[in-house]
């Protein structure tokens, strides 16, 4: 027994001399490579620099070829010696990506390819990086290596994109010292700064030939405020245009062509008028230029248009009779629309002119373009304006404010009996032929027109048998029409009014009917 504790006495102390000696050797192993790296000396120069003191220091590698450890997640067999080739080429690598250097003067590696295995056996001058998670493997003596553990199962696929990279650099085995790597970064510097210059060059030079510079355009806008004229000049000028004895034809229509925009305004229509324009405007519908005619009385119909000032002057100089006579003349139909214009703006709302034109015969004159061929277009022209004016005067006559200018107006709307004067000339009859037109807004408005004239008109109405015929077709079609819209889902649609309307004058026109 005591044998055998002598034994085991013996055995522990050898193990611990050979525990020290290994210690020393690996020691002695350190203290031969640290002096190889150039990071060791990388700050002292750089304070010998800031205090303007520069040493340089070289880097020394070994220059044989390194073939590279690259680590996975499994275990890999690697040399006792590569602990220390790893900091010095993950250096390496960290520099040439983060500085951009050529890539021939850094040093020419050797890939070492993985497999899936977990145990490989590397070669000789096998570089190992950092941050790996190293064993010794107690069944082979050999040491493996492998990256940590990491949940990101991307992080493989990014390892073997790397590794593709790395397989094709082919780098010199010269290292860098400080002064090298101050020498890239300033290159680097001066590489941005001269491309930041050129970028800024080009943007400058595009916003120069997309815009002008301010100077310019404040000493435009400067001769534009100069030149800005108000409505009331450029109405002078137009007006003296037109009236010069020098203007061409086409001028003059150009000046009309311009007023007609600036005399929609009711106070330049009232300086339209003070300037004398408006009478000069009134003379140019006798003239012998059709071209001139037309566009006059467009001019007169915008300037008459809701401006009782105007109305009255216009009618005191003779506008209203030389009206009639482009309507009751041969005329081309451009020139009698804008004259029927004229007369539709000067009537409404100014019962005096009403009166004046009953005078006149201007129902007959109305009358008279139905007969005439090409004229088709104003027919609807000339109901609506006859509606227009029974229905001015029925709400006028009907409506509680008993204001005394009010008043007045309703004393005026009394001496013009439209009414009476549409039926002795046979209207009643004019009118209903129309609901035989296809169009349906001139229907609906003939429609409106019969309904309005309908006490006064329902003897005629009820003895008129083509009036009966139509309006049973027109119910038949607006009821297929009215179904098909509310099949769509609109109850209370367009072809349902228009047939409420007929229901309603077929109604009407029944005997009996109060």
């Amino acid at each position: 027994m005591s044998h055998c504790i002598g034994l085991l006495s013996i055995a522990s102390k050898l193990n611990l001399l050979v525990l020290l000696l290994s210690s020393v050797c690996f020691c002695s192993c350190l203290s031969d490579r640290i002096p190889e790296f150039a990071l060791t000396k990388t700050e002292e120069s750089d304070l010998k620099e800031e205090n303007g003191k520069e040493s340089v220091a070289e880097d020394d590698l070994d220059p044989e070829d390194l073939e590279v450890f690259y680590p996975t997640h499994q275990w890999q067999i690697v040399r006792p010696d590569q602990c220390l080739l790893c900091l010095i080429l993950q250096w390496r690598y960290n520099l040439m990506f983060a500085t951009g250097y050529g890539l021939t003067e850094m040093t020419h590696i050797q890939h070492f390819d993985f497999t899936t295995r977990s145990h490989i056996i590397a070669t000789e001058g096998q570089a190992v990086p950092s941050g790996l998670h190293v064993r010794l493997n107690l069944q082979t003596g050999e040491r493996e290596a492998k990256l940590l553990d990491n949940k990101n199962e991307k992080s493989d696929m990014k390892d073997q994109k790397k590794r593709k990279r790395l397989d094709e650099m082919h780098i010199n085995s010269n290292s860098f010292t400080s002064q090298e790597l101050k020498e890239a970064l300033a290159k680097m510097k001066e590489k941005e700064k001269t491309e930041s210059t050129m970028e800024q060059k080009a943007n400058l030079e595009d916003v120069r030939q997309r815009f002008r510079p301010i100077e310019e355009l404040k000493k435009e806008f400067e001769k534009l405020n100069m030149k800005i004229e108000t409505d009331f000049e450029v109405m002078v000028k137009l007006i003296n245009k037109f009236n010069s004895s020098t203007s061409t034809l086409d001028e003059k229509v150009a000046a009309l062509y311009d007023l007609e925009y600036y005399v929609h305004q009711v106070d330049n229509a009232k300086d339209f008028l003070s300037l004398g324009g408006l009478q000069l405007v009134i003379n140019g519908l006798n003239s012998t230029e059709p071209v001139l005619k037309e566009h006059a009385a467009f001019v007169l119909g915008a300037a008459l248009s809701s401006n009782p000032k105007v109305q009255v002057e216009a009618i005191e100089g003779g506008a209203l009779q030389k009206l009639m006579v482009i309507l009751a003349t041969e005329q081309p139909l451009s020139v009698k629309k804008k004259a029927l214009f004229a007369l539709s703006s000067m009537l409404r709302h100014f019962p005096y002119a009403q009166l004046q034109f009953l005078k006149l015969g201007g129902l007959q004159v109305l009358r008279n373009l139905f007969k005439e061929k090409g004229m088709e277009t104003l027919y609807i022209r000339v109901v609506t304006l006859l509606y227009d004016l029974i229905v001015e005067k029925m709400l006028l006559e009907d409506s509680e404010n008993k204001e005394d200018q009010l008043e007045e107006k309703v004393q005026q709307y009394k001496q013009v009996n439209l009414v009476p004067a549409v039926v002795e000339q046979g209207w009643c009859v004019i009118i209903s032929n129309l609901l035989a037109l296809p169009e349906h807004d001139t229907r609906e408005k003939v429609l409106k027109t019969v309904r309005v004239l309908m006490a006064a008109c329902r003897d005629g109405y009820q003895g008129d048998y083509a009036l009966s015929t139509t309006l049973s077709m027109l119910r038949t079609e607006y009821e297929e029409l009215a179904a098909e819209e509310q099949r769509e889902g609109d109850n209370d649609g367009y072809f349902k009014e228009l047939l409420s309307s007929i229901n309603t004058i077929i109604q009407e026109l029944r005997p009996g009917y109060l």
